[in-house]
């Protein structure tokens, strides 16, 4: 019997819809305030919670060696049909421990968490966390965002700030080079976002 993953619950009964309109956004709209920060050179990349591949194809695009993890079968099936032309190795496993992938020993230039972190709970981002700086290359940065406002109906979601975000990074000797609050690109009244970007000395 497969064990159910509650952070992801809501995502497969709507993969369809989902995939949609995160396509209808575009990655550098979504990831405008940390681009700069985002190694230019070809390397490996970690999209965590890919969802549709949106993000994982930009980046494969831009000739990086893209690995998408998502842990909804439906999402992960959409994104493989939309990007089927592109490079993208595809993963089934989930925060916070990534036990598959881990047990490759890869390690990543830029690791995205593209509205993820805020599924887990405080023991789970604490071992999220960990799971995350072990598979961060030394340089490597890692690119998350966080929403705040209302829980969707049959989604989990948690209350976390920037700050406790960015203070459990430090614990993981991960510093933080960026952070910064926006409003919800589609233009949701009751939804913002902060952004951050921690680093691997």
């Amino acid at each position: 019997m497969t064990a159910v993953i509650t952070s992801i619950a809501g995502y497969g009964t709507h993969a369809t819809v989902l995939a949609e309109q995160y396509e209808s956004i575009t990655f550098e709209d979504v990831h405008r305030g940390v681009l700069h920060l985002f190694p230019t050179r070809p390397g490996n990349v970690l999209d965590i919670g890919a969802g549709s591949g949106r993000d994982a194809a930009a980046l494969a695009r831009s000739g990086h060696r893209v690995v998408a993890v998502e842990p909804a079968a439906e999402l992960r099936s959409e994104g493989q049909r939309l990007h089927s032309s592109l490079a993208i190795e595809w993963i089934d496993d989930s925060l916070p421990t990534l036990k598959i992938l881990r047990q490759s020993h890869r390690r990543f230039d830029l690791i995205l968490l593209t509205a993820v972190w805020m599924h887990l709970d405080e023991t789970e981002r604490k071992t999220g966390m960990a799971t995350i700086a072990e598979l961060l290359a030394e340089g490597g940065l890692v690119s998350m965002s966080l929403r705040h406002g209302p829980v969707p109906p049959g989604r989990r979601m948690y209350d976390v700030s920037a700050g406790e975000t960015i203070e459990l990074g430090a614990q993981f000797a991960l510093h933080c080079r960026h952070q910064s609050d926006r409003e919800d690109v589609q233009g949701r009244s009751d939804v913002r976002w902060s952004f951050m970007a921690l680093q691997r000395d």
